[in-house]
């Protein structure tokens, strides 16, 4: 490969990782939710799609050969209603117990896609995941700027929507809940409501990005979703600046290029 195609599969792979922090931007960075469990959200998301668009197989279930846009959509749907389930049941914890809560989630879906071999493959994965532009793969220059033209839009569509929704009234309350909760229920807003729908939005976003990595590698495992991954993303969220949108953008892209250059 190229310098120009791997700066390319570079900044594909960094676009990737930032969708996921500007989920947990939302729900950290914006609301205040502490969330050490979003490897789970990540995989529901690559799994659903996985699932959806893989043709049929006689080994495990699923393999409906939906369009990869289906499988996109059908991973945001599910993870947004497993986090705004896991929301409902943890939010009213102190941040400390929420943090253990969210970790033991990832835990057990990761411990799901190890061992539901019927579904999810197991230790084998699922592979034959089909991929945008995937007549291009044998032009790695191509298939791979292809690939970065698609990830580039959806993340942009996501930044600007964060971006307006950060500035809506939605986002003032999310942020008077999380500045002073006391005040913003003494004004008549429901503290538990607002907070379950950030949740879901963020694990919406990060599912979405864990379909986006499923699809542009063709070949998903559990071990693509270990523990590591939840704490890659969040020094991505501390070096670009809790709070900031544009700043997790940033901060994807420069910890992915100092994690990929250290060849860890």
């Amino acid at each position: 490969m190229d310098l120009l195609g791997y700066g390319a599969f570079f900044l594909t792979t960094a676009l990737i990782f930032s969708l996921v922090t500007l989920g947990l931007n939302l729900q950290w960075g914006l609301t205040g939710l502490f969330n050490v469990g979003l490897a789970g959200f990540v995989a529901i998301g690559a799994y659903t799609s996985a699932l959806l668009t893989t043709p049929d197989d006689a080994v495990r279930l699923g393999g409906f050969g939906l369009p990869i846009l289906v499988g996109w959509l059908g991973a945001m749907v599910v993870g947004g209603i497993a986090a705004a389930l896991t929301g409902m049941a943890t939010l009213r914890l102190r941040s400390d117990y929420l943090a253990i809560t969210t970790f033991g989630v990832a835990v057990v879906v990761q411990l799901v896609a190890l061992n539901a071999q019927k579904l999810t493959g197991g230790p084998f994965g699922i592979g034959f995941i089909p991929r945008p532009f995937g007549s291009l793969a044998e032009t790695p220059l191509l298939f791979n700027l292809s690939n970065l033209a698609v990830v580039s839009v959806v993340t942009l569509i996501a930044y600007l929507a964060l971006e307006h929704l950060s500035r809506s009234p939605w986002g003032r309350v999310l942020k008077a809940l999380r500045e002073d909760e006391r005040a913003a229920i003494s004004l008549g807003k429901s503290a538990r409501f607002y907070r379950v729908q950030a949740f879901a939005v963020g694990g919406a976003i990060m599912a979405l990005a864990g379909a986006l990595q499923a699809h542009f590698t063709g070949f998903i495992a559990p071990d693509n979703y270990l523990p590591i991954l939840t704490f890659q993303v969040w020094v991505m969220l501390i070096v670009g600046g809790s709070g900031s949108n544009l700043g997790a953008v940033i901060g994807s892209v420069l910890v992915w290029a100092i994690w990929a250059g250290s060849g860890t």
